[in-house]
């Protein structure tokens, strides 16, 4: 718990945080748009954000969407805000990742029982290719709204109750139906995560943000939208991954929340350009260490010059970066120090909507993942001799349980504390430290999740493949990758390709590598399997069980 906290206003709900923001910042940009096919911004003010939120939230009670699932999938968009937040308070929103196969979206929409989705016209088409019985909408719907509704539509928006033991926002975590789990969240929960963020994290109406990450993703949609629209900060839309440097010259914002997959990349931009223009008696220090080791190596006056001109390269107004999703590297944090701007990393999970812990304005630890946030508490269960064991945490922000699956909610819950399957270990002085997964899950570079129950059951669609398991591989680079360890199904595969000479592991390999590269290309990038190991056979337990450890995790 921090020494100090900031006294902020608490919400209950999204409603409350949307009147709230119209009141307090009425004409204040909410969100500035770049205009498709013309130079130049569209800015929506938060009393218009305020207006096409209730004008959405009547016409979906007028098609008979109240008390029922609203999908929403698409890019980072102001039309993905509104829309999320209309479908989350006239019943409950299904954030879809937009990266899922059509098939997957279904499977999750016929899972909850959506009756309808709204989206970018690319993901909806798709989707709607694939037959589910559902309303279909593309975000020009957003626009095309009658802005005044009556007082009486108003007053049934107001009324609709959004208890805190109610569902009103269902994610889904993984990107199949065999092994998906939906998370419920209520609004309250959410509410209950920013208000512990924002006592301990100074965030005003001066702020601006341009929105990298997913929002589908609790950890963007909580504490990059939902935290700076109750603060009266402006938000900003990236172009995509590769025009983030042109986007921080246009948009000139503030704060970013990123991975640190981002992190590096930024800082391996800025040293290769700090390197190329300094004299070349320092280019070697900026080519051979890290930002901040050279930066301190370099005399006061060129060193002033070079922080000047990064800042300019990022913007000119950034001050802080909140990353999370995966560990960062010290020096990242040491390199941003250097310039002027600081980096807050954080734990949390989506169970928690998100954060559980975090370096904040009060207390600082480049290499801790933090402390518990105000309000939460935090506990090491089952601690080894060297008191690592699992994170478990209780607090409001806590969802509601897993989607159906009572049996895997009470597996997580013991005696209200939620058990994160995390391990970790917490210092004296409350510092938590993360030592690894207890889970299965493979977190890659960019901080995505890989749930490798998911990739073998693909995997176990193609009889050519006898037994498969998936884990956790290391590239030449030594970054976290996705690894496949195969047991060829030889009798299969010599009935299907009957000039193979199933003797010749290579001429094996390659096939096996078609069936992997005709699954890759049906799941996002980041779940891609990268490294394929052929092997005669898995270590099983004497349940016929494959192993997780041992030769297997190899």
């Amino acid at each position: 718990m921090a020494a100090q906290i900031y006294k902020e206003k608490r919400f209950n709900d999204y409603r409350e945080i949307i009147n709230h923001s119209a009141e307090t910042f009425k004409d204040k940009a909410a969100f500035q748009i770049k205009v498709k096919g013309k130079e130049g911004y569209r800015y929506v003010s938060y009393e218009e954000a305020r207006d096409l939120y209730y004008a959405l939230c009547a016409e979906f009670i007028q098609r008979g969407f109240k008390g029922k699932k609203i999908a929403v999938t698409g890019k980072n968009s102001c039309e993905w805000s509104l829309c999320y937040l209309a479908a989350a308070t006239v019943g409950c929103v299904v954030p879809i990742d937009k990266e899922v196969s059509a098939e997957d979206a279904v499977a999750f929409m016929k899972s909850a029982e959506c009756v309808a989705l709204f989206g970018d016209k690319k993901y909806v088409d798709a989707i709607q290719e694939k037959g589910y019985d559902a309303e279909y909408h593309d975000f020009s719907f957003v626009w095309e709204r009658n802005l005044k509704i009556s007082e009486e539509m108003k007053d049934e928006i107001d009324s609709i109750p959004l208890p805190k033991d109610e569902c009103q926002i269902l994610i889904f975590t993984s990107g199949t139906t065999g092994s998906s789990k939906g998370v419920c969240l209520s609004q309250g929960a959410v509410c209950a995560n920013i208000y512990s963020t924002v006592q301990v994290v100074k965030i005003t109406p001066k702020d601006k943000t341009l929105s990298l990450l997913p929002l589908h993703h609790t950890y963007e949609c909580t504490l990059n939208f939902l935290l700076l629209f109750s603060k009266g900060a402006c938000i900003t839309y990236c172009d995509g991954l590769t025009k983030i440097k042109k986007n921080l010259l246009e948009y000139n914002p503030t704060i970013l929340v990123v991975v640190p997959v981002i992190l590096k990349m930024l800082s391996k931009q800025i040293k290769k350009g700090v390197a190329a223009s300094c004299p070349k008696r320092y280019a070697k220090l900026f080519e051979e260490h890290t930002l901040g080791y050279a930066m301190r190596r370099t005399p006061l006056p060129l060193r002033l010059l070079i922080k000047r001109s990064i800042r300019k390269q990022l913007g000119g107004d950034m001050r802080l970066f909140i990353v999370g999703a995966a560990a960062v590297e010290p020096h990242l944090i040491e390199d941003f120090d250097a310039i002027g701007i600081e980096i807050l990393q954080g734990y949390g999970l989506t169970e928690c909507a998100p954060l559980v812990a975090g370096n904040c304005d009060f207390y600082m630890n480049v290499n801790s993942a933090g402390k518990v946030m105000p309000g939460n508490e935090m506990k090491i269960i089952e601690p080894n001799d060297e008191g690592v064991g699992e994170i478990v945490t209780r607090g409001e922000n806590l969802m509601l349980g897993y989607y159906r699956d009572k049996e895997a909610t009470d597996a997580v819950f013991q005696d209200g504390w939620f058990k994160t399957g995390d391990l970790g270990y917490i210092d004296e002085d409350g510092w938590l430290y993360i030592r690894g997964r207890l889970k299965n899950v493979i977190v890659t570079p960019n901080g995505k999740n890989v749930y490798p129950e998911e990739l073998e059951e693909r995997l176990g669609d193609y009889s050519e493949i006898a037994e498969a398991i998936v884990i956790e591989g290391r590239t030449r680079n030594g970054e976290t990758s996705v690894k496949a360890k195969i047991v060829a199904n030889l009798d299969e595969l010599k009935e299907k390709f009957a000039d193979l000479d199933v003797s010749d592991a290579e001429a094996v390999k390659e096939k096996i590598k078609m069936i992997v590269d005709e699954i890759n290309d049906k799941i996002p990038d980041y779940k891609r399997i990268r490294i394929i190991e052929v092997v005669k056979e898995l270590e099983k337990t004497t349940t016929a069980k494959i192993k997780r450890y041992g030769k297997n995790a190899e």
